[in-house]
């Protein structure tokens, strides 16, 4: 091997994938830095369950990236190989060979990243050209394998005359879903000319049968290891995206690796669209035996927009129990505790392990139990919480400016209005009580999720004779000015917005981000010092409450400003 090819592996100083661009938000780059993390866990792993053997000693482990860009992983794989190696094969040229024929494997997503990760693992986008540092491939993929796969389009209802390859004239749905992925045709069907984003690993009836035309019908990979794309356009209303990592995961558990390892958004821990089953089934596998956690996903992957944060989990088929859970926040100490990833009572992931204890300390107040997270449905706040439409009305409903005999004022996007009260379509039993309005949404910062966090958008008072558009939630009713004033005090508090963020995955703060949050009395104005009196909150946990949440002053006289 030349002295060339040997610093390309060894050395790579500056290294050009710490400061690649992402192509999009559906499939980012992973840091060469954050995938060299994910290979520790992943030898880490391998050790406990091999008597503290070196996985990168091993000849004979298969490793498989199914979705791979920028090819760092395979790169650092091939690297750690190359070192792991020297003793089982003396011979650099000899051991790089057998490493990149007979050890590392990657499937492209496009024709653009399937070069560029041939380039990152051979040093040229042609395995088999002259600048290539394995020398017996035969075709030009060698072990990076591409080829532009299809959408296979169902259900669509409308249609087109147009022409097959051979200029015959045929009908052709327009408006369909890929039975595979679900994204919509309307977005995706473009023609040759542009990627279809139909990534192979998904779109097969069965994935043994795909890996072996492609790498042979004997092959069986040791470790499954990638970032998969996260999601596509499905059809839906404006630019709606549906999750697709999920899959990526479901089809490389069927492969039987004996480790998997992904790195994917972490809203699956207690929503997402189209996630319930695939939430389910990762909390009760007993073989999930560690998830990384990262808070801000701009702290992983500086410029992405993707809120909730994402983790890396890996899954051990051969070794089940409990799981290591290590959360990064603000870039302080990752705390790091080993428990069970679904809490009796809970339907979620609990992110924070110290907010499972204060949880845990909150739900044994109210119910006498300190073995489930779950409150009686008659003590839970989200009971006083309407449903997305809290009286029927689109966001883009507006009221007029002047007020006739018998409107009601209504709260909406960007002011007030009024409005009569015919157009009120559900929530009357809310029209005429007190109640308190807040945004559906809580609002951001940028492309980051920065703590602390205010949790909910500002909270206000909606009088008797108010409603709301699709622009807020309601939450009461209330009997009086006293009992709103009381609730209204309850959610500025900082534990109490814990105990949303402990179920909430996104912006989004709809009902069911307040199950866990108990109902109170509300004859008293409330402060956080109450609250952590009333269960026993200690001084550590106060400080963890303190540095993920934001704080509110209340003015009952002037409404609610942010601190």
């Amino acid at each position: 091997m030349s002295e060339k090819a040997s610093f390309a592996l060894r050395g790579r100083n500056p290294d050009v994938l710490t400061c690649i661009a992402n192509l999009s938000n559906d499939e980012v780059f992973t840091p060469p830095d954050f995938a060299n993390s994910m290979l520790n866990n992943v030898a880490t792993m391998w050790a406990e369950g091999h008597g503290g053997e070196d996985l990168w000693s091993r000849s004979d482990v298969t490793f498989l990236d199914p979705f791979t860009k920028s090819g760092v992983f395979l790169r650092e794989i091939t690297t750690r190989l190359t070192k792991g190696l020297e003793e089982a094969i003396p011979d650099l040229d000899e051991r790089v060979e057998h490493i990149l024929t007979q050890q590392v494997f990657g499937i492209g997503i496009t024709d653009l990243t399937s070069m560029l990760a041939r380039r990152s693992l051979y040093c040229s986008k042609r395995a088999n050209g002259p600048h290539s540092i394995a020398k017996s491939f035969g075709a030009e993929q060698g072990n990076i394998w591409f080829e532009r796969t299809e959408h296979t389009w169902v259900g669509g209802n409308d249609s087109v005359v147009t022409a097959d390859k051979d200029g015959n004239s045929i009908e052709k749905s327009t408006n369909g879903k890929c039975k595979y992925c679900g994204a919509g045709q309307l977005a995706l069907d473009r023609g040759e000319a542009f990627e279809t984003h139909a990534y192979a690993f998904i779109h097969t009836e069965d994935i043994r049968v795909r890996m072996g035309e492609l790498f042979g019908e004997d092959m069986q990979f040791d470790v499954i290891i990638g970032n998969p794309p996260y999601q596509l356009n499905d059809g839906g209303f404006g630019t709606s995206a549906a999750p697709i990592y999920q899959k990526f995961v479901e089809q490389a558990k069927l492969l039987d690796p004996r480790l998997l390892t992904m790195v994917i958004p972490a809203r699956w821990f207690a929503g997402g669209k189209g996630l319930d089953d695939f939430r389910e089934s990762m909390l009760t596998d007993d073989r999930v035996r560690s998830i990384d956690d990262y808070l801000s996903a701009a702290d992983v992957f500086p410029g992405v927009g993707l809120k909730g944060g994402i983790c890396y989990f890996l899954w051990d088929r051969d070794n089940a129990g409990p799981c290591r859970v290590t959360t990064y926040l603000n870039n302080e100490e990752p705390s790091t505790t080993t428990r069970q990833l679904l809490e009796k009572g809970a339907d979620v992931f609990i992110r924070f392990n110290e907010g499972l204890s204060i949880l845990k300390k909150v739900v044994a107040v109210e119910t006498g139990q300190s073995h489930s997270v779950a409150l009686p449905k008659e003590k839970r706040f989200d009971q006083l919480v309407s449903s997305r439409k809290p009286f029927g009305l689109e966001t883009t409903f507006k009221g007029k400016p002047t007020k006739a005999d018998g409107d009601v004022l209504i709260y909406q996007n960007g002011g007030t209005g009024y409005t009569p009260r015919g157009v009120i379509a559900q929530g009357e039993h809310l029209v005429d009580k007190w109640k308190i309005f807040t945004g559906r949404a809580a609002p951001g910062t940028g492309n980051r999720d920065t703590y602390p966090h205010r949790i909910l958008s500002t909270p206000f008072i909606g009088e008797p004779g108010s409603i709301s558009s699709e622009t807020y939630i309601a939450i009461g009713p209330f009997d009086s000015k006293d009992e709103v004033e009381s609730a209204l005090s309850y959610l500025t508090c900082r534990l109490t917005r814990l105990l949303v963020l402990l179920h909430k995955p996104s912006q989004d703060t709809t009902r069911k981000v307040y199950t866990f949050v108990p109902t109170q009395d509300w004859t008293q104005q409330w402060t956080d010092e109450a609250l952590y009196d009333k269960y026993g909150i200690n001084e550590e946990e106060k400080a963890f409450i303190e540095k993920v949440v934001r704080p509110m002053d209340l003015d009952l006289l002037g409404g609610i400003a942010d601190a």
